[in-house]
């Protein structure tokens, strides 16, 4: 995929969320129909969470030279940052907001820069279109587990 065509689906990746969540009332946004997994809250927390984290890895290959940046677990993200407190509209805002400024950097670099490289601590060298091509499919990737979840409640 080219760097447009990226940008362009990283740029959609919050209205696929809100379209995943809408019309959902708490009580269905915090079960968890299916065993061991997490509910639809705690996906949109830990998706939110990971947004700023990304940005940050982006804009620092962007700007240094081979920059380093460290992984995250997600489960001691859900497990600390009060996941079941959170409200799911700021929660959308955030990664709303966190792509369209992040995209309107990414829309000003020529196709080159894409080459950029960040050293991850776990999975070594990155490239900006690598960690962009993560960030994007993020939240495809969540809203299948989404669906599947709305699904188990209607059963």
């Amino acid at each position: 995929m080219d760097p447009t065509q990226l940008i362009d689906a990283y740029l959609a990746g919050p209205a696929l969320l809100r379209q995943a969540v809408a019309g959902m009332s708490n009580e269905e946004l915090d079960a968890a129909p299916i065993p061991g997994k997490w509910s639809t809250r705690q996906v949109v927390c830990h998706i939110a969470d990971f947004e700023p984290v990304y940005a940050d890895r982006i804009t620092r290959v962007i700007a240094e030279d081979r920059p380093t940046f460290f992984g995250g677990d997600p489960d001691l993200f859900a497990a600390r940052l009060a996941y079941s407190a959170r409200d799911i509209v700021e929660e959308l805002v955030l990664v709303d907001a966190v792509r369209r400024h992040v995209g309107r950097i990414l829309r000003t670099l020529p196709v080159e820069a894409f080459e950029r490289v960040g050293i991850h601590s776990e999975d070594g060298p990155l490239t900006l279109g690598t960690l962009l091509q993560r960030i994007t499919n993020h939240i495809p990737h969540h809203v299948r587990f989404i669906q599947e979840k709305r699904s188990s409640l209607k059963s």
